[in-house]
């Protein structure tokens, strides 16, 4: 039984609460889509009212090595400052901000905190050990709280240290987000309304060629864009001569049936020699692509194709745009596709993952979706029923 947030007495005690503020940054370190943000607000708004001290905690971006020592000035790329001028301004709030997330300094910090205060610290990721899950990181985590509050189902996919390490801890519950994530994506994955309509793209292949196998089995249709699309046709044999995929997941593409009749991979394609365009651009049919172009987008043919698909669905989930969005020149494909799912006014319709909920904010079109998750490869493998480890660590 998941216990929530509104189980647990919260009343001057110091509450942990990790957050997903894992947004875009422009590059002056201006956030460019604050969604993720904003879907926090109210788990941190009922931790205010009900006179918690409120302690932030989050990742942002993927720092490298030289950017996870928060002494070599290096860091600002991936700060949490810019989270804390816009809780400010979401909340009306004072949000006192620190540039580390462990230490004494820390500690001193949060001791002084009075009922009703917010805290947000920095970066969790500029130390390794968060990734890594280390217990000594997990403990000096929860060693700041009373209370555990997970609300960041954007990450519960991953046994990070301060998802699945600080509630071994630390009596623990989840947020108002989290709850509601589950609730809504457990009524699609357990008794969806057929036809069953899954549109995957984006690019990170390795946790999305499963979830692909998955949906083979239970959607009705599984319509595929974006570099997941491109590893399949060329494992296939389809686009030949082009880059060959990590060798990691080559073998669970090998698996994937062509001739099923619920897959459907991109008959045409908009391409470039050059990723901008710059050069020139051309639609073609898969087989006449040239070794040396880049494949940016799905072509006219293909959108029609999954337009009349998604045209039939009941139920249609998303996760991944289906092409370079973020260039004019080459987001006809997901803003198309997008435009086609907004018409079916009768399909219950669920997006999630940062690019794909960016891409829809781009195109005016996120307010039309039923649900959008905050969690992209953490929805798709709740809903091709994998446990999440952030979600099973509060149990």
């Amino acid at each position: 039984m998941l216990k929530t947030l509104k189980d647990i007495n919260v009343k001057s005690k110091r509450v942990l609460a990790r957050c997903d503020f894992n947004v875009p940054l422009n590059k002056k370190g201006v956030i460019e889509d604050d969604f993720r943000v904003k879907q926090a607000i109210p788990t941190i708004k009922y931790l205010i009212q009900h006179k918690a001290r409120v302690i932030l905690i989050s990742h942002l971006g993927e720092p490298d090595q030289n950017e996870t020592s928060l002494k070599t000035g290096k860091s600002q790329k991936y700060t949490l400052r810019p989270i804390a001028k816009k809780l400010e301004e979401l909340l009306s709030e004072k949000i006192k901000f620190l540039d580390d997330c462990v230490g004494k300094k820390v500690e001193k910090e949060i001791k002084k905190m009075k009922e009703g205060e917010v805290l947000l610290l920095e970066n969790l990721r500029f130390h390794k050990e968060e990734k890594e899950n280390k217990e000594e990181f997990a403990e000096s985590l929860a060693g700041l709280a009373d209370v555990y509050v997970n609300d960041a189902f954007g990450s519960s996919h991953r046994a990070h240290a301060s998802i699945v390490g600080v509630p071994k801890y630390l009596p623990c519950a989840a947020g108002l987000l989290l709850e509601k994530e589950v609730k809504v994506l457990s009524r699609v994955s357990e008794k969806p309304e057929r036809p069953l309509v899954v549109i995957i793209g984006g690019a990170k292949i390795l946790n999305k060629i499963k979830v692909v196998k998955y949906f083979l089995k239970k959607a009705d249709h599984a319509l595929i864009g974006g570099k997941i699309a491109n590893a399949i046709l060329t494992v296939k044999g389809i686009c030949p001569g082009r880059a060959w995929p990590s060798e990691e997941f080559v073998s669970d593409i090998e698996k994937i049936n062509l001739t099923s009749t619920k897959l459907h991979l991109p008959v045409d394609a908009i391409i470039s020699p050059d990723k901008t365009g710059n050069i020139y651009i051309r639609k073609a049919a898969l087989g006449k692509i040239r070794k040396d172009e880049f494949i940016l987008d799905i072509g006219p043919e293909t959108i029609k194709m999954f337009s009349k698909i998604i045209e039939l669905a009941s139920t249609i989930i998303w996760s991944g745009p289906l092409g370079f969005f973020e260039e004019p020149l080459f987001e006809n494909g997901t803003k198309l596709v997008a435009e086609a799912v907004i018409r079916n006014s009768r399909a219950f319709k669920i997006a999630g993952g940062g690019d794909t909920i960016f891409a829809l904010a781009k195109f005016h079109l996120r307010e039309r979706f039923d649900h959008i998750s905050t969690g992209g490869g953490a929805m798709l493998n709740f809903l091709s029923g994998e446990k999440l480890p952030g979600i099973e660590a509060l149990k």
